[in-house]
């Protein structure tokens, strides 16, 4: 699909801050007897923090997860930047370097320090030298409240620290996309904010962002648009005001009561 095209009309999203940077159409996958996506289209626009809620089993972490092709898709099409999803090899290599992605248990090289973790990728992938890598790592690692920290391990630091480190190594890349899966689910309560602030931030500064999320106040606060899945469907798409104060669909309505009741 040719970015600078109007959104397939599937999709009824309008362009908000930029052109098209994500283009998903007519994607399904299965597990065995599961459609776990059932005829997904949307579009991510540059700069746009979309926010994908819903229950457990929805298909949320399995979209996400899509779009850099750490799970296959079965049919559709997903483009980044107008390019198809490649396959495989060199290609599926340099796709991942321009997405960053932060998962629920952090993903940290446990025998390497912080600001290896951060380091590693822009010296092998980017052939950045130690010292240009070093000093950015700890441009980002500061950006993130977590500098003093950068000759530790990850399992001397905290959950919320470590979820830090993870946002900073995704960022160490200058990705075009932020995917996040889930980024606060393993975290204690206490330390949920510090990560949400950091993605607020992010959100601020313009990241283009798909974030799986359970935490409705960072949907309130920072998304540009809310999608609500139910059985690997997208059931609602709209802005978070609308979509908070005013679902349209009995499963949103359902789904928000329960939430929003505890």
């Amino acid at each position: 699909m040719d970015p600078t095209q109007p959104a397939p009309p599937t999709s009824n999203i309008s362009v908000r801050r930029g052109e098209p940077l994500v283009v998903i159409e007519h994607v399904d996958k299965h597990y065995g007897e599961l459609h776990v996506l059932n005829d997904i289209n949307t579009v991510v626009n540059r700069g746009e923090v979309v926010v994908v809620i819903g229950p457990s089993g929805s298909g949320k972490s399995t979209l996400c997860r899509a779009i850099n092709r750490l799970e296959t898709i079965d049919s559709g099409s997903i483009s980044i930047d107008g390019e198809r999803l490649p396959e495989e090899g060199a290609a599926l290599a340099k796709l991942r370097a321009d997405v960053g992605m932060v998962f629920q248990s952090f993903n940290l090289f446990a025998h390497k320090t912080v600001l290896e973790n951060v380091t590693l990728a822009p010296i092998k992938v980017k052939r950045m030298s130690r010292k240009a890598a070093e000093s950015e790592a700890m441009v980002l690692l500061e950006r993130v409240g977590v500098a003093n920290q950068a000759k530790k391990l990850p399992a001397q630091l905290s959950g919320g620290q470590q979820q830090r480190v993870a946002i900073a190594r995704s960022l160490a890349m200058n990705p075009k996309l932020i995917l996040m899966d889930e980024p606060t689910s393993a975290l204690d309560p206490e330390m949920i904010n510090e990560v949400l602030d950091v993605m607020v931030g992010l959100a601020k500064d313009g990241m283009t962002m798909i974030v799986v999320t359970h935490e409705m106040g960072f949907a309130r606060k920072a998304a540009d648009r809310v999608l609500f899945m139910a059985d690997g469907r997208i059931v609602e798409e709209s802005t978070p005001a609308v979509f908070f104060d005013h679902p349209t669909s009995d499963r949103a309505k359902d789904f928000l009561s329960k939430i929003l009741d505890h």
